[in-house]
C-alpha cells in the first residue's frame, strides 16, 4: 500500500462508521467501468436456456418460500 493510501487509511479509521460506509460505496463504484457487453448478452442466453429448460419440464423450480425456509434454518 502506497505512503498516502496508508495515512488515508489511519485517518479514515476515526469516521463513523455511516461516513465509513459512504466511502465506501463512493470507491465501489469508482472502480465500476461500466458495463461489460459480452456478458451481459451471455447472461442473457444462459436466461433464455434456463427458461427454456423450465417451460420444457427439463428443470424443475422450487417455491421460494420452501428456499427461504430451508435458508433460514441453514443460517440462523
Amino acid at each position: 500500500m502506497s505512503a498516502i493510501a496508508e495515512k488515508l487509511r489511519s485517518e479514515l479509521e476515526s469516521l463513523s462508521e455511516t461516513d465509513r460506509a459512504e466511502l465506501a460505496r463512493f470507491l465501489i463504484q469508482s472502480l465500476d467501468h461500466g458495463t461489460d457487453e459480452d456478458a451481459e448478452a451471455a447472461w442473457d442466453s444462459e436466461l433464455g436456456r434456463r427458461a427454456g429448460e423450465i417451460r420444457s419440464g427439463l428443470a424443475i423450480g422450487e417455491p421460494a418460500g420452501k428456499v427461504f425456509s430451508e435458508l433460514r434454518a441453514k443460517h440462523s
